[in-house]
């Protein structure tokens, strides 16, 4: 399938063009990471040159090399793309990257995902930045601003940060320092001809009521709530079925028959739980509907599932983004979300001015509910507690736990809603989210991405081979450089 192109005098012929290493999950495979990354090469494939060290757990074609240029002209609708891919188990390692510098000559290296993957990486970019430079397209999850990200974020040129709260955290981790790199907001954009509401004129009609027959078994619901994520911790999917369990406590038996939750996630995973064990505490057979689905499906049956939604919901207690819900959107469905991090993106809060909500060192985030209006095709949950969480390498951050009597009330809200009004808000969730205000369409993220990648090439100096650095006095402790409470 196509993508909506719209180069706006940004083609640059093949020869023309910097080469940049990317290094994030194979962009052949379906993970938040590989999606984002794919849509960005093949979106910006007129433009830059791309190498792609692709990771994975254990990579089954590490050590070879792939010639992606076909399949990547077909899709971005040009003719002399330069695409390859290395498969490697992880992210690579100095010695893979070395090499390939040698044999590729790139001219900058650009990274995706959580910095504790790359540490091997930041321990070498006085190397790398000698002669190309490092763009971080990064997120993190709450507050309080992470100091101990600092060395991470200084060791990079350009920080692309996916959610408006990772740009505030980018500045303020940074400090005075901020002003000598590029910091942008660069959220996640879906492809908006991969998700999309189906009718009956769609070609694939048929294939999408073959879908829904074989993952219902041939029942037929009136409302099906959808939960597509990992079956990890951070994600509480016991705490989805919770709150579905007392949705239904509030329905009749009749209407409870006709009420289903699909989850498309993993139904055991040590990361989190067993949910069929989960199923067995709280739902009765005879009576309460749900449907797992943990196998790994493509693009049009990730939209099929979309499509059998009336509604999508998210509570994880830390989320960077939260991909689901702006899939759904773009498919014209509702969303429920806790209230933390880049989903807050979604929902397009409003300020007493009527504007977007922005954040600073006086308002970090809105999971405190400084502000309730947002767009209709939500239903907040605010948190009811912040924990304050770590690890030794993450030895701080808030978990935004709402309560899943909350989601219960926020699904029955949806319920209690007319069909024609739950698509009338559907349609305006797709119209915002492929607008020019919300940035979050395919189409944007990769003008942005080129807008950003160009800026900093023109901005970026070579580092000496070395610094001398002056320390007169004992360094000074780090402690946190915004409100706690705002």
């Amino acid at each position: 399938m196509s993508m909506i192109h719209n180069f706006e005098g940004t083609y640059i012929p093949q020869d023309k063009r910097k080469k940049i290493l990317l290094i994030s999950d194979d962009i052949r495979m379906t993970s938040g990471v590989s999606t984002v990354s794919r849509e960005i090469v093949i979106g910006t494939a007129h433009h830059f040159n791309w190498i792609n060290i692709g990771g994975a757990v254990h990579h089954p074609e590490q050590g070879k090399r792939f010639d992606l240029n076909d399949s990547t002209n077909e899709i971005a609708g040009i003719t002399d793309a330069s695409v390859y891919l290395y498969p490697t188990s992880g992210y690579g390692s100095p010695e893979l990257l070395r090499a390939l510098f040698k044999a590729e000559k790139p001219d900058a290296l650009m990274f995706i995902t959580d910095p504790r993957y790359f540490t091997w990486l930041f321990q070498i970019e006085n190397e790398i930045r000698r002669t190309m430079p490092m763009l971080y397209l990064n997120i993190w999850d709450d507050y309080p601003a992470p100091l101990y990200n600092e060395p991470y974020y200084e060791s990079c040129d350009a920080l692309m940060a996916i959610s408006k709260q990772t740009a505030n955290i980018n500045r303020i981790v940074l400090g005075e320092k901020a002003k000598d790199k590029v910091i942008k907001y660069i959220p996640h954009g879906i492809n908006e001809e991969h998700f999309f509401k189906m009718t009956p004129e769609n070609e694939k009609w048929k294939e999408l009521q073959e879908f829904k027959k074989n993952i219902f078994q041939g029942k037929d619901y009136e409302f099906v709530i959808l939960f597509n994520s990992r079956n990890i911790r951070r994600k509480n999917p016991g705490d989805v079925i919770a709150s579905y369990r007392v949705f239904l406590d509030s329905l009749t038996e009749e209407q409870q028959s006709k009420v289903c939750l699909l989850m498309h996630t993993a139904i055991v995973d040590e990361n989190g739980t067993d949910l069929n064990a989960v199923k067995d505490l709280l739902l009765d057979p005879e009576k309460h509907n749900i449907v797992f689905s943990d196998g790994r499906v493509g693009v049009d049956s990730m939209n099929y599932l979309y499509n059998l939604a009336d509604v999508t919901m998210l509570i994880s207690s830390n989320e960077g983004w939260g991909l689901s819900l702006t899939e759904s959107m773009m498919a014209e469905k509702m969303i429920i979300g806790n209230v933390t991090g880049g989903m807050q993106d979604q929902m397009r809060f409003e300020d007493e001015n009527g504007k977007w909500i922005d954040f600073d060192d006086e308002f970090c985030s809105n999971h405190m509910g400084t502000y309730k209006k947002c767009g209709e095709w939500v239903i907040p949950v605010f948190p009811t507690n912040l924990s304050l969480v770590g690890s030794v390498p993450t030895p701080y951050i808030w978990d935004d736990r709402c309560d899943f009597r909350d989601v219960a009330k926020a699904i029955r809200e949806v319920y209690d809603m007319p069909k024609a009004e739950r698509e009338r808000r559907g349609k305006l969730g797709r119209d915002w989210v492929t607008s020019d205000e919300s940035m979050q369409s395919a189409r944007l993220m990769c003008k942005n991405a080129i807008d950003i990648i160009d800026e900093t090439f023109d901005k970026w100096k070579p580092r000496h081979k070395f610094e001398l650095i002056k320390i007169d006095s004992p360094l000074k402790k780090k402690h946190i450089k915004h409100k706690l409470i705002y």
